[in-house]
């Protein structure tokens, strides 16, 4: 029997950044340490062992969390991540992260993030479900439609979605459509929700490039990481005319000085598995330190750092992952002129349409693409729009306006409702 448990790491990494991005607005808002404390601190946590019996007939212990965050604004909402690298303090500032997203883009819910340690790389398929099935069944009595929604995240899919809300459903007696979002559109997924993430990355990034008197069309652009929100930034970055000049994803990174063709790139994904090899582009070093107009982390956290900070040099960062930019580096970027444009804007799109697809598995009711698209396009618009005059009339960092909007919302719902008893 193989046990891969670990310790859990407690200070430092992506936990200490949401805690000290959440320190300067309560700040700045003038709130006092106790309602600090009760922001940074997750309402509900639980951490689960998940035996699995592999294909060959094996025993292996995994470990998986579910942290829900804050419940002031609507059930918890969040995604569950299959990764090597998780661990409880990082699923800690994940849920959190989504308190403040949901909040910005006034979507009723309160934040929450799930993750088990494993690499879904060396599972086989049955094994994955096995996963998913236990997992589900360990933290059933935390989720729900009313009480916390899972969602997709880095090493899980539609599928995932599909076995949890089968495991949850099974428990339940009948089908619930609502427990999960990201699901197939055949079992209640919402149109439009596997770009959703994507989408929104691009209206911001377009918005924000004209902010700074950049024209789209024939803009250049690098885009760390090729997965489920790096892929589709790429493509649709392209199709707004912006010149894709690199990506990468864990494997290595590719360029062209002319611009990639991001169709054949995605072909040679799909056959190759990496983008690394792509015959029509040339190996590039870093994708974070090129020389270009917009540049799109969508990996994992904390890629942009002290140490490489300083060699940033795209004029506009929009975020498309979730914490890519410490503290330090975000100091160092703001003093060279960089313009950040922080997660909890720049990726709410996934959550969106996450909260489209709720509505509708709730009242049984879908809508065509083109009501989604229209009504994502809006919301992100319209926050982009909101952060943008609140940074301007308080001559704050995008990031720190938008999470001083988030972070007052939410407490002006804890403090309208009150502490029980």
């Amino acid at each position: 029997m193989t046990n891969t448990l670990e310790p859990t790491l407690t200070g430092g990494g992506p936990l200490d950044d949401a805690r000290t991005q959440l320190r300067e607005a309560t700040t700045i808002l003038g709130f006092d340490d106790g309602l600090y404390e009760m922001l940074a601190t997750p309402r509900r946590e639980v951490t689960v062992s998940i035996p699995l019996r592999r294909d060959n007939g094996d025993t292996e212990l995994l470990v998986g969390h579910r942290v829900q965050h804050n419940f002031s604004r609507g059930p918890a909402k969040g995604g569950l991540r299959y990764s090597p690298d998780v661990n409880l303090d990082e699923v800690r500032a994940l849920a959190m992260w989504m308190t403040w997203k949901c909040a910005l883009l006034d979507v009723p819910y309160g934040g929450a993030k799930g993750g088990v340690r494993i690499d879904p790389r060396h599972y086989s398929q049955a094994e994955l479900e096995r996963v998913t099935r236990r997992y589900t069944s360990e933290i059933s009595p935390l989720i729900g439609p009313e009480r916390d929604i899972p969602a997709p995240d880095i090493g899980t899919d539609e599928q995932t979605m599909a076995w949890l809300m089968d495991t949850y459903s099974v428990q339940q007696g009948h089908t619930v459509l609502g427990v999960t979002t990201g699901k197939p559109v055949s079992l209640g997924g919402s149109l439009g929700r596997a770009t959703a993430t994507s989408r929104g990355v691009v209206h911001v990034a377009l918005a924000a490039l004209r902010s700074r008197g950049i024209d789209p069309d024939g803009a250049t652009a690098a885009v760390q990481g090729f997965g489920k929100v790096g892929r589709y930034a790429a493509r649709f970055l392209a199709e707004a005319g912006v010149r894709v000049v690199a990506v990468s994803d864990q494997y290595g990174a590719i360029g062209s000085h002319t611009g990639l063709h991001i169709p054949s790139v995605e072909k040679h994904v799909d056959a190759h598995g990496s983008v690394v090899g792509f015959p029509a582009g040339e190996e590039v070093d870093d994708v974070l330190t090129l020389d270009v107009d917009l540049l799109v982390p969508a990996a994992v956290e904390g890629v942009i750092h002290s140490g490489n900070a300083d060699r940033i040099r795209a004029r506009v960062i929009v975020e498309g992952a979730n914490g890519p930019t410490t503290p330090e580096a975000d100091a160092i970027l703001q003093v060279a002129g960089a313009l950040v444009v922080p997660d909890i804007l720049a990726n709410a799109g996934g959550v969106v349409v996450s909260y489209f697809e709720w509505v509708q598995a709730n009242q049984a009711f879908w809508w065509s693409a083109d009501e989604v698209e229209t009504k994502l396009a809006d919301r992100m618009t319209t926050a982009w729009d909101r952060v943008t005059e609140h940074a301007t009339r308080f001559d704050l960092p995008l990031r720190t306006a938008a999470t001083c909007l988030a972070v007052e919302r939410v407490a002006q719902a804890h403090l309208l409702r009150g502490l029980y008893p």
